[in-house]
């Protein structure tokens, strides 16, 4: 899903984050307000509030709520167990621990809960609740109170047409919590938010009753017929031809027997029985387990056992941030995660973690939950926003120091207890023409993490791979009976990070520069050969689905198609080897071996044929057609080795069969 950009615009302590060599929570906190002050800066104002004027003060009746993250024990030694741990090399390798274990080392200690609330009520403010293995106070009050014990001094803006308030100067604790708090989030509210990595071409001119915020079916979406049952079984000879040949149609959408079989799943007969795979998104489809078992069954597998497909859900919805994330416009993302990952490990347990909004605070709380329960052994997250934008002309980081140790302070715990966590490495290439600043994603980009990169697939009628190259999209419309390119469309993210140094895992990778790389792995990503996902919707016009609230599918992609895609295919090699956790170490490892993975290159046909209803629904109103292209993604590129689109590339059957083992 495209939209306005959205991050936690604020500076970063690039010196500290180089120091660690990965990540910040060996840091420490942020820099010390000035002395005599009695005061320890955690962070400084979003630098965006000093180019965008403020509106007026921040509103005195509202109740607003905020998370304050707290350190863990010795976060240097958390970091340190967490690299030996995941390292194959390393005598510790797969010795994780358990929550119990975790809580005992390395969680923040009951009194300095206590600490925070007692100084917190002191303050004016409420103790709303604590997270798990107290990884945060969450905390509410009014603006002006909150402002005031935060020394925030919050105003409203609004920015990008969203309205919300932000701090105007350093947010500050007391002196004595200074070792304690990491980081402070929800006194920005206009930005600091997130979105799906979701791409398929929804946006249609059709109107329709279905509100977002209302948490209803979303407005319904049908792709047109014109389209192959498997890559090439279909060749436009009725348009003009592309560059010299007659390019094929788009499939009308991978099911998960012809991924299987790509992906060579199907050849080592692993279904992931036995492990958990995890999803965070926002908020929660009502209607996932019905559409679920209706897509398996009308495409061959089985439905969900009883129990098979569980949720976890934070319903403390606050009706302001439903309508501002766009409510329902999230259950597609979960439809394309929860339908990917049963595709690929089709005994599995899938355990969905709905958010209480999309912002990033949420978002990575519902990390935490799953964490903290540990029966997950793998996180897919298809969700994440650009590392810069520009604010009149200024570049400017939309995340800092101390977003980046609350974060890690999560994931660090998931690595030490064996669980990997899965971003999706973006859909937008390099974000030079969404943002104007050439960077890769947030948190793809941390170096604990796994990016799942993009990919285009072409699977023939007999389910093999016969090439799969890198996702960048031109597109191309008729003008005058000439195809004429109308620009740069989307593709993978990826690229080098200018935040974190290279981390060991890549040193003996040519990444092309001395930081981290982005993305890890590569899996199908291109719409134009996407998978084909069912939900329930609205349909506003008859439809070969009906008219009205009804089931319907459409092909959809994006690195929110790899990121879930690669989870389940992780369940599938756990399945006889225990838990990877944190995977990138075995990734690079295993990716200097030739054909465990395809290593993507420019290869295939030039791009594919779409044709799309004009209204998103039927064919009352015409039928319209573009040539996308393969392998154009931005100023990324595909090639020998490891790449900035594809990571080490794409798993093949013997990177089932070799992950399998220990290393």
């Amino acid at each position: 899903m495209t939209g306005t950009t959205r991050g936690t615009v604020a500076l970063i302590g690039a010196a500290v984050l180089a120091a660690t060599g990965a990540g910040a929570v060996g840091a420490g906190a942020a820099a010390a307000a000035p002395h005599g002050t009695g005061r320890h800066e955690v962070s400084r104002a979003p630098a965006w509030t000093t180019k965008v004027r403020s509106q007026r003060s921040a509103a005195a009746t509202a109740t607003a709520h905020v998370k304050v993250w707290l350190a863990p024990r010795d976060g240097a030694a958390l970091e340190r167990l967490a690299r030996s741990v995941s390292d194959p090399g390393s005598s510790a390798y797969g010795h994780y621990l358990d929550t119990a274990q975790y809580a005992a080392r390395f969680a923040p200690t009951s009194a300095t809960v206590s600490a925070v609330g007692s100084w917190a009520r002191g303050a004016g403010l409420h103790v709303d609740a604590v997270g798990t293995d107290r990884h945060f106070v969450q905390l509410s009050g009014s603006p002006a109170a909150l402002s005031s014990a935060f020394t925030a001094g919050l105003q409203t803006f609004t920015l990008d047409g969203h309205t919300g308030t932000a701090p105007t100067t350093p947010v500050t604790v007391p002196d004595a919590l200074a070792s304690d708090v990491l980081a402070v989030t929800g006194l920005d509210t206009v930005t600091h938010w997130t979105r799906p990595q979701q791409e398929g071409d929804r946006g249609t001119t059709a109107t329709t009753t279905s509100a977002p915020s209302d948490l209803g079916p979303p407005p319904g979406f049908v792709n047109s017929t014109t389209c192959g049952a498997y890559y090439g079984q279909k060749v436009d000879r009725t348009d003009p031809a592309f560059q010299g040949k007659h390019l094929p149609y788009s499939v009308c959408g991978y099911v998960p027997k012809q991924l299987r079989s790509a992906y060579g799943v199907t050849a080592t007969h692993r279904t992931g029985k036995g492990e958990t795979v995890a999803i965070t998104d926002a908020f929660a489809a009502p209607t996932i387990q019905e559409d679920a078992n209706t897509y398996a069954k009308r495409h061959g597998d089985k439905a969900f056992r009883r129990g098979q497909l569980t949720q976890a859900n934070d319903t403390t919805y606050d009706p302001a941030k439903v309508e501002e994330c766009g409510g329902n416009g999230w259950f597609g993302e979960e439809t394309l995660d929860v339908e990917a990952v049963h595709g690929m490990a089709p005994d599995a347990t899938v355990a969905y973690y709905g958010a209480a909004s999309c912002y990033d605070d949420d978002l990575l709380n519902s990390i935490a939950r799953v964490v903290h329960d540990n029966k997950a052994s793998v996180i897919s997250n298809s969700w994440g926003e650009p590392t810069y934008v520009v604010v009149d002309g200024v570049k400017t980081p939309t995340i800092d120091d101390a977003l980046v140790q609350a974060y890690e302070s999560v994931i660090l715990q998931g690595a030490v207890q064996g669980i990997g966590t899965y971003f999706s490495s973006g859909d937008d290439g390099d974000e030079g023409a969404n943002t104007g600043v050439v960077s890769p994603d947030w948190p793809a980009a941390d170096p604990y993490v796994t990016a799942v990169g993009g990919t285009a697939l072409a699977i023939d009628k007999a389910g093999r791979r016969t090439f799969e190259t890198g996702w960048g999209t031109d597109k191309y419309t008729l003008d005058k009976g000439r195809w004429t390119s109308v620009g740069y469309l989307y593709g993978a993210g990826g690229g080098c990070s200018d935040l974190f140094t290279k981390p060991f895992y890549q040193q003996g990778t040519r990444t092309g520069c001395a930081m981290r790389g982005v993305p890890d792995v590569g899996m199908d990503a291109d719409p134009t050969t996407g998978m084909l996902v069912g939900e329930t919707q609205v349909f506003d016009a008859p439809t070969r689905f009906g008219q009205g609230v009804r089931y319907g599918e459409y092909r959809i992609g994006g690195t929110s198609l790899a990121a879930p895609l690669m989870a389940g295919l992780q369940a599938d090699v756990q399945q006889t080897r225990g838990r990877i956790g944190f995977a990138n170490p075995l990734l690079y490892r295993l990716g200097r071996t030739s054909g465990v993975f395809h290593d993507v290159r420019p290869e295939g046909d030039r791009g594919n044929v779409r044709v799309d209803y004009v209204n998103g629904l039927n064919a009352d109103d015409g039928l319209v057609s573009s040539v996308r292209t393969f392998d154009d993604d931005s100023s990324l590129t595909t090639g020998r080795g490891w790449d900035d689109v594809t990571g080490v590339g794409a798993p093949t059957a013997r990177y089932l069969t070799t992950a399998s083992g220990r290393h």
